[in-house]
């Protein structure tokens, strides 16, 4: 054991004293909290679309479309569709989009409708102002049956079914979007790292191998010796990582993101045909085009509402976290032990990386089919159906099955059922590895198959 402890304090202080683990830990959450806010301040300070309409159909369209946090409706030039066209080209500020009712249009025929602008108009855009004029196209309907929107409402039925978990004392309410959510994050985290971290083990294994640096080390500590030491050694690595990052993490949700996203949402100023129009970002409450200036541009101004904190520990609440963080870190760091003991054998048996892609492939078989299958079977399917409970028992299945079963609640015997068994799975794989090791990394020059892997595995010595 004291040789073992000697191999982890190497690998442990080699990587954490280097700059890119400190650049890494240090500096990813920031990175990712500063695009975080910058997006949502360049989204909020740029404001919704300005979309331009030209409505030759006699109906009234324009002045049924309303608001929303996307789109800003204004009037376009008055006139033909070209002269509303060379205005809109030459519109300051720049105008998403111009959209035109043509002369024949119906509301039983509703065909003719164009969107013109410089370049594609997105897919989202598209959208976003498709929604608006169904919207008013559906109005003007009602309005010609002599039906109120009011009415409309009133006969809607609207439902709201609450998920409550009775296995819970007293039952809890079950928010599936949060569940389903921490389930794609936390499998996706075993996922990346179980592969960063064990291409890490056999790439090390592989380059001390090629430097020779094994047969002095062997000649000091015994092969299992070697290649647990490595194995736990990074595995430190990983627990220092994930410990900076949850304190920065929480630090930055808790105390900075609050500060930086509790301000008023901006206004945007729009200047439409010499009228300047003074929005929030927010969505108009009024139909964006019925009330006009003289010069026939809206002219709206509205006070921006105060903000609500954030904080993305709120978004939590419900979930059973105790078991979340407990059952992830243990088959986050089962799962890593028994991937990175195949992985290290990996670097021992072959002299070149390029060698070893062909041995990676049937190993990390298990990992991908496990998150593919888990997606359909779990988050799309039924949790605590047969076939999840078998990808969480099974150990090459089992970190990432389970971890993705653990925001839905999961039975207390089936949690030490298959911890067990991830136990027993990773000793055994452990042995197979270390018989593969020990002849592996002595052996140099031969090109290795499957069969000559089987072979050394009953090599006496």
């Amino acid at each position: 054991m004291d040789k073992i402890w000697l191999i982890i304090q190497r690998e442990y202080l080699t990587r954490v004293r280097k700059k890119s683990f400190l650049v890494i830990s240090l500096l990813a959450p920031l990175l990712l909290a500063g695009t975080t806010i910058a997006v949502s301040k360049l989204n909020s300070a740029s404001g919704p679309d300005v979309v331009a309409v030209h409505d030759a159909s006699g109906l009234q369209v324009a002045a049924h479309l309303t608001d929303t946090d996307e789109i800003h409706f204004v009037p376009a030039t008055p006139g033909t569709l070209a002269q509303a066209q060379a205005a809109f080209e030459k519109a300051k500020p720049k105008q998403a989009a111009l959209l035109s009712f043509p002369a024949g249009f119906g509301l039983d025929s509703a065909k003719g409708t164009q969107i013109l602008a410089k370049g594609n108009v997105s897919l989202n855009r598209q959208n976003n102002i498709r929604k608006a004029v169904n919207k008013a196209i559906g109005e003007l309907k009602m309005a010609r049956s002599g039906l109120k929107q009011e009415t409309i409402d009133n006969l809607q039925a609207k439902v709201d079914l609450a998920a409550i978990n009775l296995d819970e004392l007293g039952g809890k309410r079950n928010d599936v979007g949060t569940t389903t959510a921490m389930a794609y994050f936390l499998s996706i985290l075993v996922y990346m790292f179980i592969f960063i971290y064990g291409v890490q083990v056999m790439r090390g294994v592989s380059e001390e191998k090629s430097n020779r640096i094994m047969e002095v080390m062997i000649s000091s500590v015994k092969p299992f010796q070697l290649m647990m030491g490595k194995i736990l050694g990074i595995a430190g690595v990983v627990l220092t990582q994930f410990a900076l990052w949850l304190v920065l993490s929480w630090g930055i949700t808790t105390v900075v993101m609050p500060l930086l996203l509790k301000n008023d949402k901006p206004t945007t100023t729009i200047t439409t045909n010499g009228a300047t129009v003074v929005r929030p970002a927010a969505p108009a409450s009024s139909p964006a085009v019925a009330a006009t200036s003289p010069a026939g541009d809206q002219a709206a101004v509205a006070t921006p509402q105060p903000g609500h904190p954030f904080s993305i520990w709120s978004v939590l609440d419900g979930l059973p976290i105790g078991s979340i963080i407990g059952g992830f870190l243990f088959y986050f760091l089962g799962g890593y032990l028994l991937y990175s003991a195949m992985f290290a054998a990996i670097g021992s048996a072959v002299d070149d990386q390029t060698d070893a892609q062909q041995f990676m492939f049937p190993v990390t078989i298990p990992l991908i089919l496990s998150y593919i299958v888990s997606i359909n079977v779990i988050i799309n399917g039924d949790p605590n159906g047969p076939l999840a409970f078998w990808l969480s028992m099974i150990p090459f299945t089992s970190p990432i099955a389970m971890v993705m079963r653990l925001p839905f609640g999961v039975p207390t015997w089936q949690l030490v059922l298959s911890g067990a068994l991830l136990i027993v799975g990773f000793v055994g794989v452990t042995w197979v590895a270390a018989r593969i090791y020990r002849v592996g990394i002595l052996m140099y020059g031969k090109k290795v198959t499957y069969s000559e892997l089987s072979k050394w595995m009953f090599y006496k010595g």
